[in-house]
Parts: structure tokens; C-alpha cells; sequence
């Protein structure tokens, strides 16, 4: 499959809403705020920006604009009904840009929504719990063998059901969905669950989609985050993993015009995130290690991980998509399995390369 280039921006806003459309006793009701995260996926032409490798910040400062009538604001003024659909739709149809492949809307840390390139909805919401487990069929002295916790993450994903668009109450009809799993997993050891014996985040992401989707069709992900930093997807036929790694590293924007500050040396602490689509081990019940995946990739962390990167061989420049492709060639043969690289230099900024499936968006 071709790559697909996508730069990705987050702007946020702090604003008040209440919504009617809730049911009488519903707290939304009531005149509260949130502080805001819009989000921009988009494929940019060459040329569009100022100068190749200023994408992102031109790209942001364009979302900045078009969410800045919202900041510090009442939304009702704005919108009748508020809720974060109607939002994103209002972000969406005031964005005078090609190429838009996702505009999301997130107002706490634990949900959003997302339309995609079609302007469908998809409502997400994170969940937590605290448990134990151990994985028996690992290699003897493998950590992940011994008994261990986690503070588990789990982030259902959901097209937004028929008749209920704008009003909010998906969000509680997850949690009413999710209430038993949770009365179940939290503070458990995992392995006396049923179904459970080997839980690895992939066997825990499949076990949570077939509890839930008799009772919720309109499920389309179960995301687990075992660590903040790893975790695992399923859709009911294909798992995937991510792991998250963060690089202190010094660049310089060689294409940025004389007198632009991005042309002296200067930093950032980059999120990377690499994704992987694998089959299932039946046995093992995952579709790789993470240890093993932050093993094959550490010759190429070493060579990012505070480093001047301007002054690494072959890369083009240091824009983050530049940064991505160089990354693909040092390490998909080490990785064959990799089909995504997510590389932001601020929060929720920077760029996606893949050439795999879709797959959902993570929270910023």
C-alpha cells in the first residue's frame, strides 16, 4: 500500500455550554465548562505552505483561527445545541481547506468525537481501572510472567447511533454499556476471569469487544492502554499495537526562509508512536512483545534520542514528515510489521505517515 501523508494540529479552547436536549435530570443541563481540544487531520499539497516542512504550524495557526470566536465563550451563543458533535461540525464547516481527513472534537481528557473524511460521527470514551495480572505462557524469567498491576486505560470507540446526533447522551450510553466490565475488572486479578486466563492487552481488548458488542452494535474499537505508553486495538477481526516513545532531540529547518527562527538550531521533546498490525499468537495471546518492538527499534533510537538531527545522514530536513519517512527506512526491515509512524514535536502536532489500514485516532 502507497503511504499516506497526513499532518495532524490541536488547538484548544476554554468555553461554557449547557445542553436541553439531555434529559431533565442529566448535570449537562446545567451552565458548566470544558476546557476544549480541536483537532485537525489533514493531507496538504506541496506548496500550500509558506515552505515545505512549515505545514504543521501553518496548519495550526489556521485551526487557532478558526476556533478562536469559541474561547472564552458562551457556546449557546454560538449554537443552539452545543454538544461536541455539533461542535466539530461547526469547526468542520468553517475550514477553508483541501484535503481534511479528520476533524475531532475533545472536551475532557476521557472523551471526543471524530468525523471522518465522509463527515460520519464516532463518539470515544476512556475508561479506567485498576488489576492485576500475570501472562503464564511467556519464556521463563519474562517479567510480564510474574504477578504485576496496572492502572489499566480502555477507550471504547462507537459510530454515533441513529436519532441521538447532537445531544450528548452516547457518551452515557457507553458508560452504561462499560458499568458491568468495570464492576468486574476493577480491583481483580485478571487471570480468575473467565476468558481471561492469559491476559495480555490484545486477549483483554477482544474479551471487552464480545462482552460488549451483543449490547452495543455500534461499537467499532476497544482500545486497551496497558501502560501510558503501549496498548493494544480490536475491531473483531484485527488486532493492532502501538508503543510510545519519547525523543530530546535538537533540529533545524534548513527550507525555512532566511530570518525564520526555525532555521537556527533549537529542540523539542517529540512524542513518537510506532503501530503495528500482526496476527494473534494463539498461544503467547499477543501479536508481539512490546519489549521486543522497543528492542528492534533502540539502534534507531539511539541515533534520535538527543542528537543533533540535522546532522543525521539521508534525512531531508527536520520537519516531522521528513523525520517520519527517515524513520520508515531505518527500521521497517528490523520491523516488517510496522505500518504506521506518529511523530508530534508539540502536543497533538506533527505528522502521521502510514501505509496500512485505518485505524482509530488516539486522544490527544
Amino acid at each position: 500500500m502507497p503511504d499516506r501523508l497526513l499532518f495532524t494540529v490541536a488547538a484548544p479552547f476554554e468555553s461554557a455550554r449547557k445542553l436541553s436536549l439531555v434529559p431533565q435530570e442529566h448535570r449537562a443541563r446545567r451552565l458548566h465548562g470544558h476546557g476544549f481540544v480541536a483537532r485537525l487531520r489533514a493531507s496538504i499539497a506541496p506548496g500550500w505552505a509558506a515552505f515545505a516542512g512549515g505545514e504543521v504550524a501553518q496548519l495550526r495557526e489556521h485551526l487557532e483561527r478558526c476556533v478562536a470566536p469559541l474561547d472564552y465563550q458562551l457556546l449557546n451563543d454560538r449554537l443552539e445545541q452545543p454538544a461536541d458533535e455539533n461542535l466539530a461540525r461547526w469547526v468542520r464547516a468553517r475550514l477553508d481547506l483541501p484535503g481534511v481527513d479528520q476533524v475531532g472534537l475533545q472536551s475532557t481528557l476521557h472523551q471526543g468525537v471524530d468525523l471522518d473524511r465522509k463527515e460520519r460521527a464516532h463518539i470515544w470514551r476512556r475508561y479506567l481501572f485498576e488489576a492485576a495480572h500475570r501472562l503464564p505462557n511467556v519464556a521463563a524469567g519474562h517479567k510480564c510472567g510474574r504477578m504485576h498491576g496496572h492502572g489499566f486505560e480502555v477507550v471504547l470507540h462507537a459510530d454515533v447511533a441513529p436519532g441521538r446526533r447532537g445531544t450528548g447522551i452516547d457518551y452515557d450510553h457507553l458508560d452504561r454499556c462499560w458499568a458491568p466490565i468495570y464492576a468486574e475488572f476493577h480491583q481483580a486479578c485478571l487471570n480468575d476471569i473467565p476468558g481471561l486466563q492469559n491476559p495480555t492487552s490484545e486477549w483483554i481488548a477482544g474479551t471487552i469487544w464480545r462482552r460488549l458488542k451483543p449490547s452495543l452494535p455500534e461499537l467499532t474499537w476497544v482500545t486497551v492502554y496497558e501502560t501510558a505508553a503501549c496498548g493494544a486495538h480490536f475491531d473483531g477481526q484485527r488486532y493492532r499495537i502501538w508503543t510510545e516513545l519519547s525523543l530530546d532531540s535538537a533540529v533545524r529547518l534548513k527550507r525555512a526562509p532566511e530570518g525564520d527562527p526555525r532555521r537556527r538550531i533549537h529542540g523539542h521533546t517529540y512524542c513518537l508512536r510506532l503501530h503495528l498490525n500482526a496476527p494473534l499468537d494463539e498461544v503467547l495471546g499477543w501479536t508481539m512483545d512490546f519489549g521486543d518492538v522497543k528492542d528492534l527499534f533502540r539502534p534507531a533510537f539511539l541515533e534520535l534520542d538527543h542528537q543533533p538531527l540535522h546532522e543525521l545522514a539521508d534525512v531531508e530536513d527536520n520537519d516531522t514528515a521528513s523525520l517520519a519517512r527517515w524513520i520508515k527506512r531505518r527500521v521497517l526491515a528490523d520491523l516488517p510489521r510496522l505500518d504506521r509512524i506518529d511523530l508530534f514535536e508539540t502536543r497533538g502536532c506533527g505528522a502521521i505517515l502510514a501505509w496500512g489500514d485505518d485505524e482509530p485516532a488516539l486522544p490527544v
